[in-house]
């Protein structure tokens, strides 16, 4: 039998679509195993959001030559999209696939005894399908990543991702419906919902992501839904108001900032100014107490003074936002902002980071603490003594025995910035009802 690695930089969509790939090759065969184990195949499915990922990637790839030092090398994914010559030129690197090609891997017969590195990247504009992509069935067998949407139509002055997956694409609700169902046949409880945007679903083909929403809260088997991240001007209050009528809708919210100044957002070509977002963190406060709200932040960006960044941090100190992911501007070829002038000298963007992330584990740690003393559901995965309430918070207990794929009562007891610790209420019961 033949074996397959993979490793996934980047964001969930990244991952769900890994997952789909892995199904792949079991079909035709192989048996995944670990990047650190011995393999014939490796595919490394790469992000390129920031000059860190594409470092990283070609890491990972030197990495996986050391272990195994014949196996046949495949990079998918934004980065090599974007630069498939430089990922070609990495010593050990076989194949390099695009947007539109990485799901038609075996569509390449040869491509397990051709050697020198060949490049398979087509015009962004040809990527105009939507493959399918979830996790089910692939690490966590409790909750699987969905993929519900691709691309981008936004035009934000520092983003490569348009460049790199194209327009955005929308998969129609009832095949999304569909694989829900069988995500919870194969005892999936929670499922998240990837894309680009996921907040614009369904714009081109005539749906939302509210109609999809009020679709998939009714599937059977299916506790949870979690949405990975949704844009601010894209939060209307019918959908607020959705989610804070369900119990299905995970209490937990992903609202990217990037910036507090409206004179940096103009900048960015962001789509909306601090204000907007305020009122949005606002209405959620009000009308989903106790939620989960995340953000990111990016410092440091051309023309960005101090005076802005205060702006910015004055204003995640003021709202209810819960935890940040920083992110230090970093120049990106062919986007607008690399040549933006005003540029931010690096020692600057560091040290405005660090106070943005010190904020961030002030704020996770305040938000846990809250929670000690309540009974939040945990849905328990791997080994069944760790799990994730509704908040997106770790919550690790004591038992004699796996609880995986189970969500139950956890009273908590203690907290800190990296998670809560508690007892299973059932445990307990089940104790007392043996005394």
């Amino acid at each position: 039998m033949r074996h397959v690695a993979f490793h996934t930089l980047g964001c969930k969509l990244n991952f769900s679509e890994t997952a789909a790939i892995a199904r792949q090759f079991t079909e035709h065969g192989f048996r995944e195993v670990d990047l650190d184990q011995q393999a014939d195949v490796v595919v490394l499915n790469t992000c390129s959001v920031t000059a860190r990922a594409d470092r990283e990637c070609r890491q990972i790839i030197r990495r996986a030559r050391r272990r195994s030092p014949d196996a046949y090398v495949i990079v998918i994914g934004c980065y090599a999209q974007l630069q498939p010559k430089d990922v070609a030129a990495i010593d050990g690197v076989n194949l390099v696939l695009g947007t539109a090609e990485k799901f038609r891997i075996f569509e390449h017969a040869d491509w397990l005894t051709t050697r020198p590195a060949r490049v398979k990247v087509s015009p962004i504009s040809s990527a105009v399908d939507v493959p399918h992509a979830s996790s089910v069935g692939f690490s966590d067998r409790t909750r699987t990543f969905l993929k519900i949407q691709d691309g981008c139509d936004y035009t934000c002055s520092f983003c490569t991702i348009p460049l790199a997956r194209g327009t955005s694409r929308s998969i129609p609700v009832h095949e999304i419906v569909a694989e829900a169902r069988s995500a919870a046949e194969q005892g999936c409880k929670e499922i998240v919902l990837t894309g680009v945007n996921v907040g614009d679903y369904g714009r081109k083909i005539g749906t939302s992501l509210l109609t999809l929403l009020k679709d998939l809260v009714r599937v059977d088997g299916i506790e949870r839904i979690r949405i990975s991240s949704i844009e601010p001007n894209l939060l209307s209050d019918a959908l607020i108001d959705f989610w804070a009528s369900t119990d299905r809708l995970c209490n937990h919210f992903h609202i990217p900032l990037q910036s507090g100044s409206d004179q940096v957002l103009k900048a960015m070509q962001r789509r909306y100014r601090r204000a907007r977002y305020a009122d949005r963190i606002e209405k959620i406060s009000a009308l989903v107490p106790g939620a989960a709200i995340g953000a990111d932040v990016i410092v440091g960006f051309p023309g960005e003074t101090e005076t802005d960044f205060e702006e910015t941090y004055s204003l995640l100190v003021d709202l209810p936002v819960t935890y940040l992911h920083v992110f230090s501007y970093s120049e990106r070829p062919n986007t607008p902002a690399a040549g933006f002038p005003g540029s931010v000298p690096p020692a600057d963007r560091a040290v405005r980071s660090e106070r943005l992330r010190i904020l961030s584990a002030r704020k996770r740690r305040l938000f846990h603490e809250s929670m000690v003393g309540s009974v939040r559901n945990v849905l328990f995965e791997g080994e069944g003594r760790s799990g994730l309430t509704e908040e997106y918070v770790r919550v690790n207990v004591k038992s004699d025995h796996s609880l995986e794929g189970k969500i139950l009562p956890v009273a908590v007891e203690d907290a800190d910035e990296t998670g809560c610790r508690g007892r299973v209420i059932a445990d307990e019961r089940a104790r007392e009802e043996a005394a």
